[in-house]
């Protein structure tokens, strides 16, 4: 191990650099710098160099060319062992460089712009930073690459101990520095794969499936265990500060595979509603669900439904959970309760129950879905599709009154949240009886009207594909409700339909079916 005497410092997330900085000049390390960070360094006082002073050129091309030079290059990646490559840097006077921190330009954000102007777009296509950082990283067992701000501490403490990085340090920062430069070229490929070039801005392009599928995450935290004991787990992060992978964690034990797996189920049934709703899901299906004017009434009613199956399960709010509809949630037995926020007042009630996990989740549920099978994997749109007045079709004699219709439409969308086959009955604004992962679909009918703990007379029935055969009509009819929404298709939508005007029911096509496999 040699000591680090000179380091090149070019970043474009400036989070934490300053001091990074000062403790490296404070430890008599030569600092070279571009542009931006030679100016935020000097302007903090830190004596720095500018990348100008050790290539003999100045930046030039706006920008793009700056360390693009032999004496950056060869500096980084000689052998210091190597007497040819030593003689080679001393014959054309290239000093050593022993650290390279770059981060690279905020491609990725930059794509995320509203009508981002494709020159915008390629200018930030960093060239230099992955060079540098691909070189530094080749030759790790002399040069030190830092490539993120969370490094910083704990190499700056490594080095004020013992003067020099260790190489089992060296290697780490050297495999991050590759997954940093490859995760960076795939979101470059796969943004430019999507997007055309027309009169100089983007549009996108069709296919919305690339051809090549890249994918980037970075290990969020390991599992004590997969669904079973026996399976071994991790959670991956996409990075976006969104959804279940991104959330944080309040207060509670870890979670579990099944508890992640079943708070994604929650929140995103959660997210179907405008008004204050909570899901309770327990092995990723809905045992309870309800609307209401507060996150206390939504929870009584959606606990109402199944209070045996909730117990132990996992629960998901579209609002801030506050201390009224705290104290009701903390009575019974919550693996995990998901929330946008949480108050003080809720935090504090929750605070006595020290296994039970509060996690706080902002965005809305991921736009495709992916899946793995034997050999690849499948890739679809997210079932997002929302129900439009043009959808619904009349089809018996009767219409649904309009408090029916509410229900209906509440159903329909609690019941694309269940497990096919899926029957669901509810009233307005609150689920009675589901009918999760059967066979057939008479049988989910009878399931549904079996779990069911509330009166089922005067209910509405949801049925997330069509009715094959009319018994399953008639069972709906015979457990009380007055009403179905589905989306019919069947050959025998008729007898279907006829099922229903025998039994004076209302029947709602929709054209729409969702599946949940």
């Amino acid at each position: 191990m040699s000591k680090i005497q000179r380091a090149i410092l070019s970043v474009t997330d400036k989070s934490g650099l300053v001091e990074f900085a000062r403790k490296l000049s404070g430890l008599g390390v030569e600092l070279v710098s571009t542009g931006g960070t030679a100016r935020l360094l000097r302007e903090s006082g830190i004596p720095v160099k500018d990348i100008s002073e050790l290539t003999g050129f100045p930046e030039m091309l706006d920008g793009r060319v700056k360390t693009l030079h032999p004496k950056v290059h060869g500096g980084i990646l000689h052998r210091r062992q190597d007497p040819a490559h030593r003689s080679a840097v001393a014959e054309h006077g290239i000093p050593a460089i022993d650290m390279v921190v770059v981060n690279l330009y905020a491609f990725e954000k930059t794509a995320a712009k509203p009508g981002v102007h494709f020159d915008e777009l390629i200018e930030n296509i960093d060239i230099g930073g992955p060079s540098m950082i691909r070189s530094a990283a080749k030759n790790f067992h002399d040069v030190a690459v830092v490539t993120s701000p969370d490094d910083y501490d704990a190499i700056a403490a490594e080095l004020a101990g013992s003067g020099e990085l260790s190489p089992a340090t060296r290697w780490q920062l050297a495999q991050k520095a590759f997954a940093t430069t490859a995760a960076y070229d795939s979101a470059i490929a796969s943004t430019l794969e999507r997007l055309s070039a027309n009169g100089g801005f983007l549009l996108h392009s069709q296919p919305s499936f690339p051809q090549n599928l890249r994918l980037s995450f970075s290990k969020a935290m390991d599992l004590r265990y997969g669904e079973n004991p026996h399976q071994k787990a991790a959670m991956y992060s996409d990075g976006s500060g969104q959804g279940i992978a991104n959330g944080r964690q309040i207060q509670g034990k870890e979670l579990s595979y099944n508890n992640i797996v079943d708070l994604q189920a929650a929140w995103e049934l959660a997210q179907e509603f405008g008004e204050p709703a909570c899901a309770i899901i327990k092995h990723t299906n809905p045992c309870g669900t309800a609307t209401g004017s507060t996150l206390a009434e939504a929870y009584s009613k959606a606990l109402a439904c199944d209070p045996v199956s909730a117990f132990g399960g996992v629960i998901a709010v579209n609002r801030p959970l506050d201390g009224e509809a705290a104290p009701e949630m903390a009575k019974l037995f919550l693996e995990v309760i998901a929330a946008p926020s949480f108050d003080p007042a809720a935090v504090e009630k929750f605070a006595a129950k020290k296994n039970l996990r509060l996690l706080q989740v902002t965005g809305m549920p991921p736009k495709q879905v992916l899946k793995n099978i034997s050999g690849g994997i499948l890739l679809q749109d997210a079932d997002t599709r929302p129900l439009a007045e043009s959808d619904l079709k009349v089809v018996t004699r009767r219409p649904p009154s309009p408090a029916e219709l509410r229900a209906l439409l509440f159903a329909w969308k609690v019941c694309k949240h269940v497990k096919s086959n899926a029957i669901l009955f509810a009233r307005e604004g609150q689920t009675v009886g589901v009918g999760a992962g059967q066979m057939s679909r008479v049988d989910a009918c009878k399931v549904a009207a079996m779990k069911a703990v509330l009166p089922l007379k005067g209910t509405v029935a949801a049925s997330d594909a069509f009715f094959p055969f009319p018994d399953g009509v008639e069972e709906i009819a015979k457990a009380g409700a007055t009403a179905i929404i589905q989306p019919g298709g069947s050959v025998r939508d008729q007898e279907v339909i006829d099922a229903a005007d025998r039994n004076g029911l209302a029947m709602i096509f929709t054209g729409v079916r969702h599946f949940r496999h």
